[in-house]
């Protein structure tokens, strides 16, 4: 299983491109977004160009096209790509890389995460220990739950084979494209394939494939009915 499969770094992260290598683990890249972070030029945008009510702490690079919010906290190390949208009471804590043209919505919190270009998070969900991949979406209320209720390192299970991740925080790897319905919880260490999607309302985990549904109940054969 190899980040290739599923993700693709755009032009806009190239300056962190050596730490996000595309055969390695997906969930290799969650370990590298500190260091990516740490190698990059403090470029700090000067306070007196953030709104009042957006609070800033450490170091903190926001693209000047930016769109900013009255209110929201940015708690950095933090990335954040041209043409990215920050809507009112977005807190990012810390370890948080955001591509070009992405939307971090109202009411959403972002820790430990690689977000690619073009990723829709509009409304009221929590993303930690995540990376979400080009045009990711999704709806309003998900949740990428990162740490088990054990609290054991977490092992990513797909059709064919276990992986020992050593992690004991991961959320969910989301190739391009996919997408995740309303108020779903992606379970700890879940993995969707490209242009994957998830229904609305679902407790998911595990592996989805490329380009296949996640049902509440299994797919029923639509028979068309004659008169």
């Amino acid at each position: 299983m190899k980040a290739s499969e599923f993700l693709t770094l755009p032009a806009s992260l190239a300056c962190f491109a050596p730490f996000f290598e595309a055969d390695r683990h997906p969930w290799e890249w969650l370990k590298q977004i500190g260091a990516a972070l740490a190698s990059a030029p403090d470029l700090a945008r000067p306070p007196a160009t953030f709104p009042a009510g957006v609070h800033v702490e450490g170091r903190v690079w926001v693209h000047p096209t930016v769109k900013l919010p009255p209110f929201a906290t940015l708690i950095g190390p933090a990335w954040i790509g041209p043409n990215t949208e920050i809507r009112p009471g977005a807190y990012l804590r810390g370890n948080v890389i955001v591509g070009e043209g992405c939307v971090l919505g109202n009411a959403c919190e972002f820790k430990n995460c690689l977000l690619l270009d073009r990723v829709q998070v509009p409304h009221f969900s929590y993303v930690g220990d995540s990376v979400l991949g080009n045009g990711a979406h999704l709806g309003a209320g998900v949740i990428c739950s990162n740490l088990r209720l054990d609290q054991q390192p977490i092992v990513v299970r797909t059709e064919t084979a276990a992986y020992e991740t050593g992690l004991r925080k991961f959320g969910a790897i989301l190739g391009d494209g996919a997408e995740v319905g309303c108020n779903v919880v992606l379970n700890p260490g879940t993995v969707l394939g490209r242009r994957s999607l998830v229904t609305p309302t679902l407790a998911f985990g595990g592996h989805l494939p490329e380009g296949t549904i996640a049902h509440a109940r299994p797919a029923v054969k639509f028979i068309p009915r004659h008169d």
